[in-house]
C-alpha cells in the first residue's frame, strides 16, 4: 500500500477495503434502507458515505459497482403520523404492495423510493439501484434461502448469543407472506430441507409452496443482510450506529456469512446520526424529517457533500438552516482558494483541504472564477427583490445561478426577520420622525457627497469619517440613521458597499426625502 500520509477519512476507508478484500477487478459497495417512510437526510449519510469510498477507490483507477438496495419486500409495521390511519388494515403486507396513499405512483414503497431517487439524481453518484421485491418475487434468492434454512441451528445459535430470550430450537429464520392476503401473519408448519414450505396463514389460508417457483417468502433481516453480502459479493458497506452495537446485525451478519458460507462481511464503517440545528431528531414514522431535497433547496451540491466529507462518519453534527448557513459557505470557499493557491495554510493543511475539496466536487473547475459569497447574494437579491438574473449580473462564476437560488430559497424559508430587509422607495414622514437633527444633517451631506463624486468602497467609508465630523455624530449613531432611512432598520449589510450595490444616484434620490 501507499505509504504516504492520508488527509481524508474516505481514503482510510478505501486503503481498509484494499487491505481487507485485496487488489480487485471489481469492487463492490452498497448501502440500502426500507423505504418505509421519508428518506431524510440523516438516511442520506449512509448513501454518501459509500459514495465517498466508490469516489476514493475510482480515484485509485479502480473499478467500482455502487448497489443501493430498496428493501421494499419488508413487512409494512407502522403507519407514519402523517399517512391516514385507514392505512392500518396493509400492516403486514410488503411495502411494495401497499397502495401509495397519495395515489401518485404504484405503491406505498416507490412513492418514497421515487422521492428521493429524483432529489438526488444530479449528484451524479452512479448508484444502481436494487429493489428487494422484485428479487425475493422473482426467486432469485432461493438457492441461498435454502442454505440459509439448512443451516438455522447455526443462525439461531448466533443470534441467541445476543439475545435475553433465546429463539426455540423450532424457530427458523423466514417470514412467508400468504398468498391470499398478502400478509405476514403465517405460521409454518413444516420445511421439507429443499425448498417446500408448508404454511397456514390467520386469513384461513393454507399451502404448500415451492420457493423456486413462489415468490413470497423473506428471510429475516439478521439472516437476510449477510445473505445478500454473499449474494452480490459485498466488498464495502456502512452501517448505523442501531447496526454497530456489540451484538448488532453488523456483527451477528459477520458471524452468518463465515458460519454458512466461509466469507467474510464487508469492511465496514460504522456513522453517526444527523439533525438539523435546533430541530428534533429524524423519524421517518414520526414524521419529523428534513429531506436531501430540502436541503439542497438551501446548499449547493458540492456544498451539501462537503460538509459529509469534512466530518468523520463516526461523529455526529447538526445541519444548520440558521445562520450558520453562511458561515458553511465561507468555509467551503476558503476550501476552494485553498485550493487553488490563493489563499494561505501550512503544508498539512493545504494537502487536507484540497482532498476535502476534490472529493465534495462533482467536476472540479478548471479556474476558480469570482467566488459570490452567499452572504453578498443575499444582499444583492434584497435589492433586487429576489431578480437572481439583475442580482447576479457581471458576476463571472460557474455557479453564481446555483447558489443565487440557494440563497433566495434561505431567505424565503430560514432567515431571521432581522436579517431581512426591502429598500424605501421613499423616506416617509414616519420614518423621518424618527431620525435625530444630527443624523438628517449628516444624511444631507452624504446625498451631497453622493452627487458630486463616484467613490469606490473604501473612499466611501473614509467620506463617512468626514461626516461624523464636520456634523459632530457619532459613527453608530449615523449608520442606524442611514439603515433607517434606507431600509427601515438600525442595522444592515455594510453600508459603503450597500449603497454602491444600490447605486449612489438611488441613494441620493432617496436620501432628498430627509427633511
Amino acid at each position: 500500500m501507499d505509504s504516504t500520509e492520508i488527509f481524508n477519512w474516505a481514503d482510510n476507508a478505501r486503503n481498509k477495503v484494499i487491505r481487507e478484500k485485496g487488489d480487485k477487478d471489481l469492487y463492490v459497495c452498497a448501502s440500502g434502507i426500507s423505504p418505509s417512510g421519508h428518506i431524510h437526510i440523516g438516511n442520506f449519510r449512509e448513501i454518501i458515505t459509500t459514495a465517498l469510498v466508490v469516489k476514493s477507490l475510482k480515484s485509485q483507477g479502480k473499478k467500482v459497482r455502487f448497489i443501493y438496495s430498496w428493501d421494499d419486500f419488508d413487512a409494512f409495521r407502522k403507519v407514519p403520523k402523517d399517512f391516514p390511519e385507514e392505512f392500518s388494515k396493509y400492516l403486514g403486507m410488503p411495502l411494495c404492495r401497499v397502495p401509495d396513499p397519495k395515489g401518485c405512483h404504484k405503491s406505498y414503497a416507490e412513492h418514497f423510493k421515487k422521492e428521493l431517487e429524483e432529489s438526488i439524481q444530479h449528484l451524479d453518484l452512479g448508484i444502481e439501484y436494487i429493489h428487494q421485491g422484485e428479487m425475493y418475487q422473482a426467486c432469485k434468492y432461493a438457492d441461498k434461502i435454502k442454505e440459509v434454512l439448512n443451516n438455522k441451528n447455526k443462525v439461531r445459535d448466533i443470534l441467541n448469543k445476543f439475545r435475553k430470550e433465546h429463539y426455540p430450537d423450532e424457530w427458523i429464520p423466514l417470514e412467508v407472506f400468504c398468498e391470499e392476503c398478502w400478509k405476514n401473519t403465517t405460521n409454518i408448519l413444516n420445511y421439507d430441507g429443499s425448498y417446500e414450505v408448508h404454511y397456514e396463514c390467520k386469513c384461513g389460508h393454507s399451502n404448500k409452496i415451492d420457493f423456486r417457483k413462489v415468490g413470497n417468502v423473506k428471510l429475516l433481516w439478521r439472516a437476510d443482510w449477510p445473505m445478500r453480502w454473499e449474494y452480490e459479493k459485498v466488498d464495502f458497506e456502512p452501517g448505523g450506529r442501531d447496526h454497530s452495537t456489540n451484538g448488532g446485525s453488523f456483527d451477528t451478519g459477520k458471524e452468518i456469512i463465515h458460519s454458512i458460507w466461509e466469507s467474510k462481511a464487508p469492511s465496514y464503517v460504522a456513522y453517526e446520526w444527523i439533525s438539523a440545528k435546533g430541530g428534533a431528531e429524524f423519524s421517518s414514522s414520526a414524521g419529523v424529517v428534513t429531506l436531501p431535497k430540502e436541503v439542497l433547496e438551501i446548499y449547493e451540491p458540492d456544498v451539501m457533500i462537503y460538509l459529509f466529507t469534512g466530518t468523520q462518519p463516526n461523529k455526529p453534527f447538526s445541519i444548520s438552516f440558521d445562520l450558520d448557513v453562511l458561515k458553511v459557505y465561507e468555509d467551503f470557499d476558503k476550501v476552494e482558494r485553498i485550493y487553488f493557491g490563493n489563499e494561505d495554510a501550512s503544508e498539512k493543511e493545504k494537502e487536507k483541504m484540497k482532498r476535502v475539496y476534490e472529493l465534495s466536487c462533482k467536476k472540479i473547475p478548471s479556474k476558480m472564477g469570482d467566488q459570490p459569497t452567499f452572504r453578498h447574494l443575499t444582499t444583492l437579491l434584497q435589492i433586487y427583490e429576489g431578480d437572481i438574473k439583475k442580482a447576479t449580473e457581471g458576476i463571472v462564476s460557474s455557479r453564481v445561478n446555483e447558489r443565487a437560488k440557494c440563497a433566495l430559497n434561505w431567505l424565503e424559508k430560514y432567515a431571521p426577520e432581522d436579517f431581512k430587509f426591502s429598500v424605501h422607495k421613499e423616506i416617509t414622514d414616519e420614518i423621518n420622525e424618527h431620525l435625530t437633527d444630527k443624523q438628517k444633517s449628516s444624511l444631507k451631506d452624504l446625498r451631497e457627497s453622493l452627487n458630486k463624486k463616484t467613490f469606490k468602497d473604501k473612499e466611501l467609508f473614509e467620506e463617512f469619517y468626514s461626516i461624523f465630523e464636520k456634523n459632530g455624530i457619532k459613527n453608530k449613531e449615523f449608520f442606524e440613521g442611514a439603515y433607517l432611512a434606507i431600509i427601515g432598520k438600525k442595522r444592515g449589510p455594510k453600508l459603503a458597499n450597500f449603497i454602491l450595490a444600490l447605486g449612489q444616484k438611488r441613494i441620493s434620490e432617496l436620501l432628498n426625502g430627509v427633511k
